[in-house]
């Protein structure tokens, strides 16, 4: 029942053993091998588009192998670099973008942009976090959504950034009990919403993203588990219906009730 919690817990108290075994599985392990040892070589946009292997490395490790195939595309985004403004990379709402024309800033750094910490063992260890999360969400997709919730909250600053990414919308959802549909509505209204329930200079404290994190994680458990059962374990936590709180597990109930979430 408690699937999610339990295996964030186990994964986040020692990071560094989980970020360990994946980095050393001998696939992963290649892989990068490969990345540090040829991405110095590569001096121009078109020599990185031209190694498929970094290349896809490369787009893994910042999240957007789906896009691996739009090499015009990715063009732009690393010719146009994010100094300007009205760089093609900060227009779009999607950040893993700037990020990766941050780290590989051939628009600022010419031959010299595969040299930095980002574009090297930055990116590395970008890659064996992404590897970690989707080996998660193999088993459990919620524990994916939990990792990468932790990950990437510290870089929320209002709430149009979760609006704007799929994954983080699903969490702080979850989290809050509110149902899918909300996203329906009027994207001011859903960013008025979010700011409402949630101080996001919370996310900037690491004790309290774990807090927020566990909520998630319990709901999202809670919810999966209703087509077990006549009940909905969710509505009922949120509503406070007593008559719906038998057909939870115990274990889960106070689970529930102990992870309060603090504004």
């Amino acid at each position: 029942m408690l699937s999610t919690i339990a295996d964030y817990t186990r994964i986040t108290s020692n990071m560094g053993k989980s970020m360990t075994q994946v980095a050393t599985e001998p696939d992963v392990s290649r892989d990068t091998d490969y990345f540090l040892s040829h991405i110095g070589n590569v001096k121009t946009i078109d020599d990185f588009l031209g190694d498929y292997r970094l290349y896809s490395y490369a787009m893994k490790a910042y999240g957007l192998s789906d896009m691996t195939y739009a090499k015009a595309f990715m063009r732009k985004v690393l010719t146009e670099g994010v100094t300007d403004k009205d760089a093609f990379a900060n227009k779009l709402s999607d950040s893993r973008y700037r990020d990766f024309a941050t780290a590989f800033n051939f628009a600022a750094n010419g031959a010299n942009a595969t040299s930095t910490t980002a574009a090297t063992t930055g990116t590395a260890t970008q890659y064996v976090t992404q590897t970690m999360e989707e080996q998660a969400g193999d088993q459990n997709e919620g524990l994916r959504l939990a990792l990468y919730f932790t990950r990437k909250a510290s870089t929320i600053t209002n709430a149009y950034q979760v609006l704007a990414d799929k994954a983080l919308t699903q969490v702080v959802q979850t989290a809050l009990g509110w149902s899918p549909t909300v996203s329906s509505g009027d994207i001011d209204a859903q960013a008025s919403m979010i700011t409402k329930n949630i101080n996001l200079t919370d996310f900037q404290d690491p004790t309290k993203v774990t807090k927020f994190v566990q909520r998630f994680a319990a709901m999202y458990d809670a919810t999966q588990a209703q087509s077990d059962s006549s009940t909905n374990p969710a509505l009922a936590l949120i509503t406070g219906a007593s008559t719906s709180s038998a057909g939870l597990d115990t274990n889960m109930l106070t689970t529930l009730q102990n992870i309060k979430f603090n504004r």
